[in-house]
């Protein structure tokens, strides 16, 4: 929220009069509400903050209203939307209703109309609306290969779905690079199930969890006899991948011992089990992934130069979670069905609340770190059909307040902290001065340049553009950075 406990409404109309007069009459009944007049803005708002309510006209300066109440409940399934126009067409009005609006009201707005439909707002405590497991299913994600475990639509996924669809076909080493959590085995396995080796076997290594002793057995197999213990003969995983895909889990991990032999396989196109030097031929794809640098590591000495250049024929950066922060909500929301379905119970809900915490999170773990936030919900939730905030992981809930409490820990020499009166004080205008305090301040710290103000303050870019025009400072800021 803009102001914790205050609900969030995204006002979007063209008419400057009619949305400035909801903006105030919404400011006025205690809501915190931003405003734009375009279908891009609109989006744009939508993508980098989980708003509680949404007013929006039908027609937008660039588009149709109804096209920005489709994506609105799309990504947030929980949020109440109102529905204007400035004619009484009943088409408007039953589409608008049809797709999710809670009301539709034909201007001259009563804004005490719009306040009273928005009053249930208030975080976590609405009923459900509109299904979360329709809306998520309805919406049109630009996969480029066949797969349901990838989920995003962001414009990092979009061009990782591309490049994917390109590479799958052919038979090219592949080297994947990303953060731990990233979902490199499962991009892994898009590529082999969109590739002609499809119908022969996937084939997992991971070079971190099996002792260096017993690597080598692992991947090239051996022979009876070949070692202690070695009582049978046992292929490898490289042959058991023969026509189908080997994928090398943290190559990086891989002893330099190892790492000869492999070169040598892909080389070659054969291997030797331990114990014998007969040639096996075989014809795996390889595809490897690592979580760290190789080059760093072939200037350290750590990484064969050449094996690097042998797997790093083709290269595909997996981006880390905070990088799609608008792919969160689709995650959450696919994680949430599987834990339920996983668990056989009914499905649930996220509330919005919740939804904003997981969004404001910097998830370091990735999307292993979000799946797991997500089954502790779904468990901690018990009877409940909506997974609240305080059903969240601990860090989770503590991250969102996180930005406020340093910057107050840490606040800048001129902002003054009001003393305590016995008769109290005005909390929210109070919290809304420091605040204002606050934004200034890091804006003169980043020369006005509100992305880099926003990642000093742990705010995303298009929140910090709504604080600014709610709290008026935009006028301040362009000042003090041009000063």
């Amino acid at each position: 929220m803009s102001d914790r406990g205050r609900s969030t409404v995204l006002v979007a109309d063209n008419d400057n009069e009619a949305r400035r007069s909801i903006v105030s009459a919404l400011e006025g009944a205690g809501f915190a509400a931003a405003e734009c007049s375009t279908m891009a803005d609109a989006r744009s708002r939508l993508e980098g903050f989980a708003y509680d309510g949404l007013v929006v006209d039908v027609r937008l300066a660039d588009g149709d209203g109804l096209d920005v109440l489709d994506d609105a409940l799309t990504r947030y399934p929980a949020m109440r939307c109102i529905v204007t126009a400035g004619f009484g067409s009943i088409h408007h009005a039953v589409r608008a209703l049809k797709r999710g609006a809670i009301d539709f009201l034909i201007k001259p707005v009563a804004t005490e109309q719009v306040v009273e439909g928005l009053r249930d707002v208030e975080c976590e405590r609405r009923p459900a609306r509109n299904p979360a497991p329709d809306r998520i299913a309805e919406r049109p994600t630009p996969q480029m290969v066949e797969t349901d475990e990838i989920v995003g639509s962001s414009p990092p996924m979009q061009r990782l779905m591309k490049t994917l669809k390109l590479v799958a076909p052919m038979q090219n080493t592949v080297l994947l690079q990303g953060e731990t959590g990233t979902g490199k085995e499962l991009v892994a396995k898009a590529i082999h199930s969109n590739s002609t080796r499809r119908n022969q076997p996937f084939v997992a290594f991971n070079s971190a969890a099996i002792p260096e002793g017993l690597a080598e057995a692992e991947l090239f197999g051996h022979v009876k006899g070949a070692f202690t213990g070695a009582i049978q003969t046992r292929i490898g995983r490289i042959e058991a991948a023969d026509g189908g895909t080997l994928f090398i889990d943290e190559v990086s991990s891989m002893p330099m011992s190892l790492q000869t032999k492999l070169l040598r396989a892909l080389q070659e196109r054969e291997i030797e089990r331990v114990g014998t030097s007969k040639p096996i031929k075989v014809n795996a794809r390889v595809i490897a992934a690592t979580n760290v640098d190789l080059q760093d590591m072939v200037r350290a000495g750590t990484f064969r130069e050449d094996l690097y250049y042998r797997l790093n024929v083709v290269r595909i950066e997996l981006p880390p979670l905070r990088a799609r922060q608008d792919d969160i909500p689709l995650l959450a929301h696919h994680f949430v069905l599987h834990s339920c379905r996983q668990n056989g119970i009914p499905e649930k809900r996220l509330g919005q609340c919740a939804l904003r915490a997981l969004m404001d999170f910097s998830w370091p773990g990735n999307i292993r770190h979000l799946q797991n936030a997500i089954e502790h919900g779904v468990a901690m939730s018990g009877d409940s059909t909506e997974i609240l905030a305080d059903a969240l992981p601990p860090e989770l809930v503590e991250s969102s307040a996180a930005p406020v409490q340093a910057a107050l820990t840490n606040v800048p020499t001129h902002v003054s902290l009001p003393h305590t009166p016995e008769e109290g004080i005005n909390f929210s205008s109070t919290m809304s001065q420091v605040e204002r305090e606050l934004i200034l301040r890091y804006l003169e710290k980043a020369g006005g340049n509100k992305r880099r103000a926003a990642r000093l303050l742990h705010l995303s870019r298009t929140t910090l553009i709504d604080k600014l025009q709610r709290l008026g400072v935009g006028s301040e800021a362009a000042a003090s950075s041009a000063a």
